[in-house]
């Protein structure tokens, strides 16, 4: 588990309640049945609009990413490729076949399976960078998703609060009901704007963080693949997988070697 994810969220909850409302106890006045509607059900209401419902129904699996995300260990790909290109370069590529079980990351399989079988290299880039740009496409959409409820929540929030507005200017014969009328209507852009900053727009932020990670690994991997279709050196194909990698995780994959 991402414990950041979590410790972000309750901190985030925790400030609002104990240093902005001050009283936990005052905390219902700030609950308002309505206005939670308004904001959670109409932008609820607007994503269906604007989306494909079968496009929602993967929104928990895409949160799930934001606190259970995949692991990836960018210098244990360094150690991995280097160790296949080790084999290769003394005992042939096709050797390598009876390892291919060993790897967990299904793109580094299949890439390395197509070297095996002696697909033409510039096949073998095409289907790799294809599947690339896929992964990457559907983890825009999956940031994009809560980039969007980010966007709707607060003008929701700004809709209850004008409902809230007319209703009170429409009983203004009652001057005692004007200040507690005000309050309800002003709560609904404060639940819209905690939608948006602290929940959807920071897990949009964390998805396109970990898309980023994986992207780096997946060029990693496609690197070394490239690598040992050609046959390249070990100590080359190190070199050019070092790169990728800031001098922390550098250091993390020299001592993985020793």
């Amino acid at each position: 588990m991402d414990i950041a994810t979590v410790i972000g969220l309750l901190l985030g909850v925790y400030l609002i309640v104990f240093w902005g409302i001050g009283d936990p106890a005052s905390i219902i006045m700030f609950i308002d049945i309505p206005s939670i509607a308004i904001v959670l059900g109409g932008s609820v209401a607007a994503m269906l609009v604007s989306y494909p419902f079968s496009s929602l129904i993967g929104v928990f699996g895409i949160l799930k990413q934001a606190f259970l995300p995949q692991k990836f260990a960018p210098e244990g790909v360094v150690k991995t490729v280097v160790s296949f290109a080790e084999q290769a370069r003394r005992e042939g590529i096709l050797a390598l076949e009876n390892r291919l079980e060993e790897l967990d990351d299904e793109f580094l399989k299949k890439g390395i399976q197509l070297a095996v079988d002696g697909t033409d290299p510039n096949i073998i880039r095409e289907i790799l960078v294809s599947e690339l740009n896929g992964i990457e496409e559907r983890h825009g959409a999956g940031a994009q998703l809560f980039d969007d409820i980010a966007t709707l929540a607060p003008g929701f929030g700004m809709i209850g609060t004008l409902i809230g507005l007319v209703l009170m200017l429409a009983n203004m014969s009652d001057p005692s009901a004007i200040g507690p009328a005000m309050a309800v209507a002003l709560i609904t852009t404060l639940y819209g704007s905690l939608v948006a900053n602290l929940f959807a727009t920071p897990i949009a932020i964390k998805l396109k963080n970990y898309s980023g990670d994986e992207m780096l690994v997946k060029n990693m991997m496609l690197e070394g693949i490239m690598s040992l279709q050609s046959g390249e050196n070990p100590r080359l194909v190190e070199w050019k997988l070092l790169a990728y990698l800031s001098p922390d995780l550098r250091l993390k994959a020299a001592e993985k070697e020793e």
